[in-house]
């Protein structure tokens, strides 16, 4: 992976042009160049995973961050404020859609390079790693005439390749489709796609009210990130409009939580919510050096609480020279809530938190991010150490089962000792 590039040599411009390329091949999604007194470190992030892949000299540092943002169309004579760019075209035979942002730090100038990759958006939901079941969910959402459907996870989660994957589908002729975004990351054809400038006026605020008298039919929001926006996306919905938007937040019970936190009137609400998908990325396991080992008893009883099933044997990683540490490649698990009248009730009503919870996960309302998580575990499609690391396993275990409570707990405390060895 470590790249040693020849610095006396080679033209700084050449020595990016070489990096940049290098990585989109590897199927990075960012790269890191941090600027330390001694040199100035490269990594990239492949499947979510920060990996060492150049050092660069002193000698070279100022000009090769210098080169970069000249590409990117920031200002090279600013170091002490933060600056975004982008990267569209830097060679001819290579179309990028790159985000740049620089970031003062005591050592220097910090900047990452984001790649921005909608190739899976482009394909479809049927490549987003859905289940039959969660894939014809979504497929009812979208082909409800109007209401809200939320897509929650954390940064990096994939949102914006689900969202988009679901304008594909809704983009007819038909439709009027507006979209107001920060920043437009993929550019549609058929689409109306407004970028968010709130320096000369147009937030998100403004620009949704300028689009209710444009006779939309579908309303994407790039993100709910305030109380004017979400209380505008909700009215939008109940004056019969489909809107779609994303939000950070965990899953499908906090996404309510946090609707409400944002001053959304309940009963507001209540009407409009049609849908909430919630999603992790996690690595995918080698299919060419994945090994097969023994459930432990915790697993067993993590298997047979989650998912009624009996399982002996599940794949872990091993590491061969096709894959980084047993991974290659990410898959996302799901989480699909569509809204029935008794969550619509418990809502408008101010339920407790535990009764919401319980309507919320009830089986045949929704299987859960640990449930999607588990039968991918089955399959062999991932580990079960990627689901311990990207889901709050406890918080998903039933209170009422105290055996794989106190097991969980068993576990964690022997984790936490063996760290600390």
């Amino acid at each position: 992976m470590f790249r040693d590039f020849d610095y006396e040599n080679k033209p700084v411009v050449d020595i990016v042009n070489e990096m940049i390329i290098d990585a989109i091949n590897r199927n990075a999604s960012d790269i890191h160049f941090d600027p330390t007194e001694e040199a100035l470190n490269v990594r990239i992030r492949i499947d979510g995973e920060l990996l060492e892949y150049a050092k660069v000299p002193n000698f070279v540092k100022k000009n090769l961050l210098t080169r970069i943002k000249i590409i990117s169309g920031m200002n090279i004579t600013e170091t002490r404020l933060p600056q975004d760019g982008a990267i569209k075209n830097l060679t001819q035979d290579i179309d990028l859609d790159l985000r740049v942002s620089s970031l003062p730090i005591v050592d220097g100038e910090k900047i990452v390079i984001r790649i921005l990759n909608y190739k899976m958006s482009s394909e479809g939901l049927d490549h987003l790693g859905l289940t039959e079941a969660n894939l014809q969910k979504i497929k009812k959402l979208i082909s409800l005439p109007n209401g809200i459907i939320m897509v929650a996870g954390a940064t990096g989660s994939g949102k914006s390749t689900t969202v988009y994957a679901m304008l594909q589908i809704l983009n007819t002729v038909e439709r009027n489709i507006i979209t107001v975004e920060d920043p437009v990351e993929m550019k549609i054809p058929g689409i109306n796609q407004v970028q968010v400038m709130s320096e000369i006026g147009l937030t998100f605020g403004n620009t949704l009210r300028s689009i209710l008298r444009q006779d939309p039919d579908v309303i994407m929001i790039g993100e709910i990130r305030d109380n004017e926006t979400a209380r505008i996306a909700v009215r939008a919905s109940i004056t019969g409009h489909l809107v779609l938007s994303t939000i950070h937040t965990n899953n499908s019970l906090t996404t309510i939580e946090r609707l409400l936190d944002m001053d959304v009137e309940r009963y507001l609400l209540g009407s409009a919510l049609t849908g909430i998908i919630s999603q992790r990325l996690v690595k995918k396991l080698c299919p060419k050096c994945r090994t097969e080992r023994e459930t432990t008893p915790f697993e067993k009883e993590l298997f047979k609480q989650a998912l009624g099933k009996d399982v002996a044997k599940i794949y872990a990683p091993n590491g061969c020279n096709d894959c980084i540490h047993g991974y290659l490649g990410r898959t996302a698990l799901h989480e699909i809530l569509i809204i029935n009248q008794d969550i619509r009730d418990a809502i408008v009503n101010n339920a407790p938190k535990a009764e919401l919870r319980k309507l919320v996960y009830k089986k045949e309302n929704v299987a859960s991010l640990l449930q999607d998580g588990l039968d991918k575990v089955i399959e062999g499609i991932t580990s079960i150490d990627e689901i311990f690391r990207v889901i709050d396993v406890e918080d998903d275990i039933d209170e009422e089962d105290v055996n794989l409570k106190n097991a969980f707990i068993g576990k964690s405390s022997k984790t936490e000792e063996i760290e600390s060895l």
